[in-house]
């Protein structure tokens, strides 16, 4: 019978988006399995989505998959995801401060007093700011706090109705390309020193990250955190269709229209797929990774 596998995504100015119509299209098997890719406020949504049986699958930075299967972090006090299982690591998604250029706001220490944007309940961004303004001392109370998506955060920007913003995501992101390129000119605060590393030790979810300069236009190389993007779904799902999807994910067709269709393609490979994992993987996934040799 056919099998409907819907992917939940994240916002249509994201990265999570158009790397999950390029996965959906590519492990579509006409007859047997139709996959799918839908906008949603990211991976909070989507976990809570894939628990309900809404979706089959979902993309979720690592901290947020960790946090809904052992119940910690944003899902402290909720039930724990129990079902929720790994498909596949598949890129690092990079933590943007993003500014005007020649704002003067140079750390995160400096955001005080200022306007910025966090993103929208139920995104995993939100929670990673709270993180970062916290780890370098900065109260929401310090700031006057907007819970937007990053394309209306980036509209505002443009006008002078906000200071700052908070994304987490592959770059490059097209919110902030756009923005980059498009006239006002940005810039990215470094999340450095001290506090950075304190998060990270607490936190080993959390990888240094490196965005290139060039990455947005005029914009030099940055140093940043990152976390993994992870394509999580429910140990509900048949066994035989996630071996199917997964088989399909690292095929060398797929693998060529991946890295050709997007800057973040080229990190989904299958060395890069079993890394940095918290929760179990799904006897699907298990069962192709095994038999690639990267999993015993």
């Amino acid at each position: 019978a056919q099998q409907f596998f819907r992917i939940g995504t994240g916002g249509t100015a994201g990265t999570y988006y158009p790397v999950g119509g390029m996965i959906a299209n590519a492990v579509s098997q006409p007859g047997k399995i139709v996959a799918t890719a839908q906008a949603s406020n990211g991976s909070l949504a989507n976990v809570n989505a894939v628990a309900s049986g809404a979706m089959e699958a979902g993309f979720s930075q690592s901290d947020v998959a960790t946090w809904a299967y052992t119940g910690t972090g944003a899902f402290e006090g909720k039930p724990k995801v129990a079902d929720l299982r790994m498909i596949a690591n598949l890129y690092p998604e990079s933590i943007h401060l993003v500014v005007k250029k020649g704002s003067g706001i140079k750390s995160v220490a400096d955001l005080k007093g200022k306007r910025v944007a966090l993103d929208e309940p139920g995104s995993g961004t939100l929670i990673n700011a709270r993180m970062v303004l916290n780890a370098y001392g900065v109260k929401e109370s310090d700031i006057k706090p907007d819970y937007i998506k990053p394309n209306q955060a980036g509209d505002k920007l443009k006008d002078g109705s906000l200071d700052a913003f908070f994304f987490v995501g592959g770059a490059p992101a097209g919110a902030i390309a756009e923005l980059a390129s498009g006239g006002v000119g940005i810039e990215l605060v470094p999340l450095t020193g001290a506090p950075a590393e304190s998060l990270r030790k607490a936190n080993p979810y959390f990888a240094v990250d490196n965005i290139a300069a060039n990455t947005y236009k005029d914009v030099p190389a940055v140093q940043t955190l990152a976390v993994g993007a992870q394509l999580v779904t429910s140990a509900k799902v048949s066994p035989e269709t996630v071996y199917e999807i997964t088989k399909a994910m690292y095929s060398e067709q797929t693998q060529k229209t991946l890295a050709a269709g997007h800057a973040k393609g080229k990190f989904i490979t299958k060395q890069n797929a079993v890394q940095g994992v918290g929760i179990p993987f799904h006897p699907g996934a298990e069962k192709f990774y095994k038999e690639a040799g990267l999993l015993k």
